[in-house]
């Protein structure tokens, strides 16, 4: 098979698909592989880097006409979308339940669309969006911390306190991957930390790890309310699969917070858990509202490409393989994880939740496929 991997476009991001090392196992399976020139500069990968790793170095129309399947990192931009043609697959991050202006064009390219988001394992989590989510949670308390530093306008806390002034009180809402890697920094830190989440077995597994460290609470309006009004720090780390994410945390419980806490919305890829959340850019990552720091940036972990791109291909490489190896349609076929991450397919919405998000007509992904 010929996979094909553009440099990423989507402001600033440094991310790229594909690794010299994951193109050299493609290589290795008797694929071959093109790469746009200069894709690799955000990582520090040069194109002899590339080419050394058996892959060919090609332009972007290149990459774009000739390509089975093209390998990305963030959803396709608009003028990349225009170049998607019936018979050609795309592997990438689309979340596609908050754009309906992405999913009309994927739909209208005809094109085999398999977002990274969706795919599931055994256990029912999400393993291709695992490592972002881990580094995103790492990320949201370093943020957060340099968040509450007077200078950017908040209440000139320092996260874990010293000996004789406490820590800050962090409330982390969400237990997931991104709750837990924002509670492991938090802990290590020295700071308060609690964290609300609705699934008992989550927080007995969150307590049996951090033992003393971290309050535990059952997530209600209630339990929310109070402990999000005593914060220094909120994180807002929930995710729904495929869904935009809920609004817990409103816009009058935003006016009783301290002055100068502040808010990291994680979720803002997924439309924010805060009702008074919107997107900002590492650029210009923070605003006031009633005297509360937001910091809202989408797409965390671009700010670290070159850890993120590398946590990335050590889950998505299996996948690319098989893809290629047993072709597009029967590897969805053979998998039922992967076929979850199926949204798009010759026209349709193939996964219910981006459906159900868009008000349009789903078809089961095992169907659409069948009739491709």
């Amino acid at each position: 098979m010929l996979i094909g991997v553009p440099r990423e476009v989507k402001d600033a991001e440094r991310r790229v698909g594909l690794t010299p090392n994951s193109a050299r196992e493609l290589v290795a399976h008797g694929h071959e592989v093109i790469v746009e020139t200069g894709a690799g500069a955000g990582i520090l990968k040069s194109d002899d880097d590339y080419a050394a790793a058996g892959a060919r170095v090609v332009s972007v129309d290149e990459v774009w006409s000739d390509a089975e399947l093209v390998v990305k990192v963030k959803e396709p931009q608009s003028p990349e979308r225009e170049r998607l043609a019936p018979d050609q697959a795309l592997f990438a991050y689309l979340h596609l339940a908050p754009d309906p202006d992405q999913t009309a064009d994927l739909m209208a390219s005809g094109a085999t669309c398999i977002a990274y988001e969706t795919v599931t394992d055994d256990r029912g989590a999400l393993p291709l969006l695992s490592p972002m989510s881990q580094v995103a949670g790492r990320m949201a308390v370093q943020a957060g911390a340099h968040s509450l530093e007077a200078v950017n306008g908040g209440a000139g806390l320092l996260l874990g306190g010293v000996p004789g002034v406490r820590s800050a009180d962090v409330v982390v809402i969400g237990g997931g991957v991104v709750g837990e890697n924002a509670i492991e920094m938090a802990v290590g830190l020295g700071a308060s930390v609690s964290v609300l989440d609705r699934n008992v077995a989550v927080l007995g597994r969150l307590a049996r790890r951090f033992g003393a460290g971290l309050e535990t609470v059952y997530s209600t309006k209630a339990s929310l309310e109070a402990l999000v009004l005593a914060a220094d720090l909120v994180i807002g780390a929930v995710l729904v699969a495929g869904s935009r994410a809920p609004r817990l945390v409103t816009a009058e419980m935003v006016r009783e917070m301290r002055p100068g806490s502040v808010i990291v919305d994680v979720a803002i890829d997924q439309g924010g858990c805060i009702e008074t959340a919107r997107p900002t850019t590492h650029e210009d990552p923070t605003y006031i509202v009633d005297e509360v720091v937001h910091y809202c940036v989408a797409n965390m972990p671009r700010a670290v490409p070159k850890t993120s791109t590398y946590a990335l291909n050590n889950v998505t490489l299996p996948f690319v393989l098989a893809l290629a190896d047993l072709g597009i349609k029967d590897a969805l076929l053979a998998d039922d994880h992967l076929l979850n991450g199926l949204n798009v397919c010759r026209g349709v919405v193939t996964e219910a939740h981006v459906a159900e998000a868009l008000d349009l007509p789903y078809v089961q992904p095992a169907t659409a496929l069948e009739a491709s």
